[in-house]
């Protein structure tokens, strides 16, 4: 059964750089066939996608306002996803969760899709 584990959540002042992974395991096809998203949800908000990649061919797509302070990237080697995230702002506070889908040309668009699998998510506080 797949499987999604995020780490690397914590406490940082504002500045502050945290990375995040995800790790993935239990999927039916090969890691390369897939798309993973990061996606936060702070309370009382709505979950909002972050970035997301398409791991065949490496592509990715960012929130606009994470564009230039978050970078997604992947060991396709280690079935992982991260997350490097710099500049960290409190409006950055979250759970963050990833998620994966399978895609059927493995080199599709990553974004506006829907998700299959989903990790538990990992908090993110970031204080002023």
């Amino acid at each position: 059964e797949a499987q999604l584990v995020e780490s690397g959540g914590g406490l940082v002042q504002a500045g502050g750089s945290l990375r995040l992974s995800c790790a993935a395991s239990g999927f039916t096809f090969d890691f390369d066939e897939y798309a993973i998203g990061w996606f936060r949800q702070a309370p009382g908000k709505e979950r909002e996608a972050v970035a997301c990649i398409t791991l065949s061919i490496g592509s990715t797509s960012y929130l606009d306002s994470v564009k230039g302070r978050f970078t997604i990237s992947s060991d396709n080697a280690r079935n992982t996803v991260y997350l490097q995230m710099n500049s960290l702002t409190p409006e950055d506070t979250a759970v963050y969760y990833c998620a994966a889908d399978h895609l059927y040309y493995k080199t599709s668009d990553c974004g506006f899709r829907l998700y299959d699998y989903w990790g538990q998510g990992t908090q993110v506080t970031v204080s002023s």
